[in-house]
């Protein structure tokens, strides 16, 4: 349902992103990817366009070091 409404709780942001679910938080706590509550249960969401901006963020970054 979530998915659908561009909106994923931290383990699907931490496959999207290729990470850990311990890093998708500390990067959201650290304020380097938004983070959303859901009004009712008060889980950790993150857009799925905010992800995509950092994946495309991490990619810029490594072809640089090369």
């Amino acid at each position: 349902m979530l998915r659908k409404e561009g909106y994923l709780r931290v383990k699907g942001a931490a496959q999207l992103l290729g990470v850990s679910p311990n890093t998708v938080c500390a990067w959201g706590a650290q304020g380097k990817i938004p983070e959303y509550r859901h009004p009712i249960n008060n889980y950790r969401l993150y857009k799925v366009y905010d992800l995509q901006q950092v994946t495309r963020q991490l990619d810029r970054s490594l072809r640089k070091a090369k």
